[in-house]
Order: structure tokens, then C-alpha cells, then sequence
């Protein structure tokens, strides 16, 4: 669950993977389809909460490096930010990147042009010496041509949204990114690491629910966009610790034997008393599990910053 994963698909394009997941066993739905306007807000408003550490806790890495950060990544820099949304936390690289040069040009990707145009005129308003050119692609399906960006460029892919990909998928992604880029490129990879799972746990439980919201407002978003008639109160929103997976997994679950009718995609599914829907999965890494992944993947890891607690880690590597 991440900020940097706001893929707002339009109604039109949500149908083929609603009919895939519903359809499938066990059924699932893909995290990409939390992040309406609804489900953005929700996301903000978890991001503050007591329980949630890791938007406030990469913050603060980012914060305390941000120097030390840019400097490690070179000279003369063009940013790309993957999933960029607000691009709120970017703001700290950004001022960090225009003491060390004149000028600088930003490639905010993501697949919702109204974000990408709040992140336009908010950064460019705050920036004068910024140079905002978004591109519109769902980087998760295909990346665009990041050759084509002029200059040598950081790539900022944070706020552990490579958690949500399977391990192979996030070795696949990797790989192609680094296809994309030029010798001399650089990565900043933000990670959420293993800890207490009493933690974990209560990061995606918080006591005022809003997680529960933002899950369940996946299903309000397939009532919104496809007719269907869930009712929310007849799911629950389940989320734990897979230890053995490494990896916090989100459920839907129902809390009756049902029936639900989607009529823009002419179907109904059933519904056992207990079963659920897989929403989410967010891996959780160690330090040699994130060596692992950069080692497969052909990038070479350069720094790394975390915590004090070392609860989070943001990593910097090369093509």
C-alpha cells in the first residue's frame, strides 16, 4: 500500500480486470484499481495516521540525505519519477537538486493526467527554475522510452511500491527499467524492511479504520464505475503478517453467503460465507534480500540510507 501506486484507470479500462479477478480462484482484484479520487483521499488521510510509518518514516530519510543523496547521484541531472501522483515527497530532492545545478528538468510519470497537472502547476508555482514535462503511461504495463529523455537521469521509484509486485514481477520491472536507461543512470529505490510483526500488523489495521475504508472502497469503486451492487457491510476487511512469504497480505472477506450482480460486465459471482478477495500484497525486505533483487535485476547498489529504527531503506543504484 503506497502513495507512488496512484494508477487512477479511467471506468472504461477497469472491466477487464475486474471480470479477470472475480472470475478467477481464489478470487483477487489488482491494487492498481484502489486509486480513484475516493481512494486517493483515503490513502492521504492513512498516510497520517499513528499506526502507519512508512510515508512519514521515508520523509524523513529523505529529509535528514537529501545532500548527500544528489551529490551520490551525479551532475547536471534529469529527474523521472515512476507513479510520481502528488509527487509530494519529491519536493525534498527536487530543492535538494537546484542548489547543486541551474536548472532542472522533471519527467513525472503516471497514468492519471489529473494528477500529473495538480503535480504540474503546484511544483512549477513553488520552483521557478523547474522545468515540469509529464508523461501519461501506466509504467506497471509498459515503460515509456526513458532513452529519450535527454541527460543523465534519476530515477525515482519510492515510497516501496516495488513491494506490491510478486518477486518475479518486480525482477521482470526491473529489468526492463534498466533496459530503458543509459550506462550512467541512477535508481533511488525506496524499501519498507522486515520488522516486529506486531508493527507490520498494526500499519495496515489502524485503529481508526481508515484502512479498512480504503479497501473496501474498491469494491464502492466497481458500484461506482460497472453498476454492481456490493454491499460493504457484508465485507470485512482482513490484513496479516506472512512470515513466511514476507509479506503483509490484504483481503476482502465475506461475511456471508452471497450473491453480486455487475451489470456493465453481464455477470454475477457467488460468494462463499468466508471467502475472500486477495487485494494486496506488500513484500517486506531485508538487506540481503534487496542486494538479491538489485543483483538479478543487472543494477548495481551504490549507497543505501535508512532510519534509526532501520525500518525503512532507500537505496541508490546504477545501470
Amino acid at each position: 500500500m503506497t502513495a507512488s501506486n496512484q494508477l487512477a484507470l479511467p471506468a472504461s479500462l477497469i472491466a477487464p480486470d475486474v471480470l479477470e479477478g472475480l472470475s478467477a480462484e481464489p478470487k483477487f482484484l489488482p491494487p492498481k484499481l484502489f486509486y480513484d479520487a475516493e481512494g486517493s483521499s483515503l490513502f492521504e488521510q492513512i498516510t497520517e495516521t499513528r499506526e502507519y510509518y512508512p510515508t512519514r518514516t521515508e520523509r524523513g530519510i529523505l529529509e535528514q540525505n537529501a545532500p548527500e543523496i544528489v551529490e551520490a547521484a551525479g551532475s547536471n541531472l534529469t529527474l523521472v519519477e515512476l507513479g510520481a501522483g502528488s509527487a509530494s515527497k519529491t519536493r525534498v530532492l527536487i530543492s535538494a537538486l537546484l542548489r547543486r545545478q541551474l536548472r532542472l528538468e522533471f519527467h513525472p510519470v503516471d497514468v492519471s493526467p489529473t494528477a500529473l497537472k495538480q503535480a504540474m502547476a503546484s511544483l512549477n508555482g513553488d520552483f521557478p527554475r523547474l522545468h515540469v514535462r509529464p508523461i501519461v503511461a501506466d509504467y506497471s504495463h509498459q515503460l515509456p522510452e526513458l532513452n529519450d529523455v535527454p541527460g543523465r537521469k534519476l530515477v525515482l521509484f519510492i515510497g516501496s511500491t516495488i513491494g506490491n509486485f510478486e518477486p518475479e514481477e518486480a525482477r521482470t520491472f526491473l529489468k526492463r527499467l534498466r533496459t530503458s536507461l543509459r550506462s550512467g543512470d541512477a535508481l533511488l529505490l525506496g524499501l519498507d524492511m522486515v520488522k516486529d510483526a506486531h508493527i507490520l500488523r498494526n500499519a495496515y489495521n489502524d485503529a481508526a479504520g481508515m484502512t479498512a475504508r480504503f479497501n473496501k472502497n474498491l469494491l464502492a469503486r466497481i458500484n461506482r464505475e460497472l453498476g454492481a451492487d456490493f454491499d460493504l457491510d457484508e465485507f470485512q476487511h482482513v490484513a496479516f503478517w506472512n512470515r513466511r512469504k514476507s509479506r503483509i497480505e490484504m483481503h476482502l472477506e465475506s461475511r456471508v453467503d452471497q450473491v453480486v450482480c455487475v451489470p456493465d460486465l453481464d455477470r454475477s459471482f457467488h460468494f462463499f460465507f468466508g471467502e475472500r478477495i486477495h487485494t494486496e500484497n506488500s513484500y517486506k525486505f531485508t538487506v540481503s534480500s534487496i542486494k538479491s533483487l538489485l543483483r538479478q535485476t543487472g543494477l548495481k547498489l551504490e549507497r543505501s540510507w535508512t532510519d534509526p529504527k532501520e525500518w525503512f531503506s532507500v537505496a541508490l543504484a546504477r545501470v
